[in-house]
């Protein structure tokens, strides 16, 4: 545990223009999109003190901050609402404009930058701020905070469900033991859990209990925890990271500011205070805080907050913790290759050619080559069609066989461009059911992409080169079998031997992608 402190280490950030940002505030959100290349700045109690509806976002790879130009009706300005990623939308749920709480539920679109006002049905919360709300698949859970009464406030304990499929809402009532009434906590969610942290109960006392809501049973259990335990606050803000959760800042019963670190590990339930590097954020309450990964992996933000003094602050940190996440078992993501199993397909590689004959171009890498993989859809008459991603771009595209044969040999440019163009025109008749594709028919394929010519592509004087075609597609997430190289149903031995080769191409980076 103590080895994370070591690597954890502050960084201010130093925006490099834009449209300034959305400058002092307390009590917004921010929310992460597109892998946490942006971050959507919504709400709080702002620079001419009073409550904001303005939305700012964030280029985490430029640094730069811009307003965009919203359509829709927009939520009332407000502050101490809860804001959550739903794919790429954000529900804002709650808070209050300055005079009341509210229990409105709006909708921003990010691709198209809209406001929604959806259309609501069941029984919904009453009106609340401070309160929390996290996801689990499309069940939006929102849990106490604070509403009003005629004479005084009204602190809750209850716990509503929102399907953001279908905007219905539903009241449950968990068994176990839930968190006393609270407001100013954290709710997080790991895997199939809820987790709710510290906050300020109705007798004003501030609460440092961790308590585990299962979204399957409804049932709530306290965190029995060890280690370092968190000191009992409020206004704080949670960030997940996996099976941790980093909780920071806030202020105590002492009216004692934190600036502080804490990391919860929620499998042991273990408390570690992190005691990172360099200057850190002031002590503050009421901030926003976000996880920037896969963009920036292992990295938190904080914006922003509420000081000593009750000033809003505008100042960006970010929190370097050197961990990284663990891959989900049902998360599609292309294999990295360690060295040790480059080397073993590589050596594969060197033996099938030996076999065949045929003699492989063995070079050191050059600057500018890189490698990535692709899954082999289809194999026709001296080559394949094939799909991968590069630089987050779906691609699909045409491969032609670098083996020599008679077929391949005499045919000319004006045959082998018939049968480039009937190829693409079935990839792009296939787009449409790709979605519905047998995700185990699956083949990987190593390719090594460089800005250099295709010359090593030649297999003989008079074969012709390996061609690539590429067609892009959309929102085409590739499947990959990282263990299988063989393809389904080869078409002839040849399409097996190729497949299973997985042929070494060469391809010009400065080639226009299409």
């Amino acid at each position: 545990m103590s080895g994370h402190n070591n690597a954890m280490r502050w960084e201010k950030v130093q925006h490099r223009g834009g449209s300034g940002g959305p400058g002092v505030r307390w009590g917004h959100t921010c929310n992460a999109i597109r892998g946490g290349k942006l971050l959507y700045v919504f709400g709080g109690y702002g620079k001419d003190q009073c409550q904001t509806n303005k939305v700012h976002v964030f280029d985490t790879v430029n640094m730069l901050w811009s307003e965009p130009i919203m359509k829709g009706i927009p939520p009332v300005p407000r502050d101490s609402h809860s804001c959550t990623t739903v794919g790429d939308n954000l529900f804002v749920f709650g808070g209050t404009d300055g005079r009341r709480p509210l229990n409105d539920l709006h909708i921003l679109d990010t691709s198209t930058n809209t406001w929604i006002l959806p259309s609501v049905r069941g029984d919904g919360p009453e009106p609340r701020e401070g309160h929390s709300a996290a996801l689990i698949g499309k069940r939006l859970f929102i849990f106490g905070g604070c509403g009003k009464s005629v004479n005084s406030e009204i602190y809750y304990d209850d716990l509503y469900i929102l399907n953001t499929e279908t905007f219905s809402w539903k009241r449950v009532v968990p068994s176990g033991t839930p968190p006393s009434k609270r407001v100013s906590h954290t709710c997080s969610s790991w895997k199939n859990k809820i987790i709710v942290i510290g906050g300020e109960d109705s007798n004003n006392y501030y609460l440092s209990d961790v308590h585990i809501l299962d979204a399957d049973t409804l049932v709530w259990c306290t965190l029995n925890t060890s280690g370092q335990l968190l000191p009992p606050r409020g206004g704080h803000t949670t960030v997940g990271f996996g099976k941790n959760l980093f909780v920071f800042g806030g202020f105590s019963d002492e009216q004692n500011l934190y600036d502080d670190v804490y990391m919860l590990d929620i499998e042991s339930g273990a408390w570690m205070k992190v005691l990172a590097v360099g200057e850190g954020p002031s002590g503050r309450f009421s901030m926003a805080g976000e996880s920037l990964d896969p963009q920036m992996g292992g990295v938190l933000v904080f914006i922003g907050g509420c000081n000593k003094n009750l000033e809003a602050l505008d100042d960006i940190y970010l929190l370097h913790t050197g961990l990284f996440r663990e891959l989900e078992r049902d998360e599609r993501r292309i294999e990295k290759l360690s060295l040790r199993k480059q080397l073993k397909l590589k050596c594969q590689e060197q033996s099938t050619f030996r076999r065949q004959n045929f003699y492989l171009n063995e070079y050191q890498t050059p600057m500018g080559k890189r490698t990535f993989q692709a899954k082999v859809t289809k194999s026709f008459t001296g080559g394949y069609t094939i799909e991968t991603i590069i630089d987050g771009r779906p691609l699909r595209g045409v491969l032609f066989s670098n083996k020599p044969s008679f077929g391949s040999i005499g045919i000319d440019v004006s045959n082998r461009k018939v049968e480039i163009e009937k190829s693409m025109k079935t990839q792009l008749d296939d787009v449409k059911q790709t979605d519905n594709r047998n995700e185990n028919d699956v083949v990987e394929a190593q390719l090594e992409v460089a800005a250099s010519e295709m010359k090593n592509l030649a297999v003989s004087g008079d074969s012709m080169p390996v061609e690539a075609s590429t067609i892009s597609k959309p929102d085409m997430a590739p499947d990959v079998n990282a263990g299988n190289n063989v393809a389904a149903n080869p078409s002839s031995s040849e399409a097996d031997i190729h497949t299973q080769s997985v042929s070494t191409v060469v391809m010009d980076q400065n080639a226009p992608f299409h």
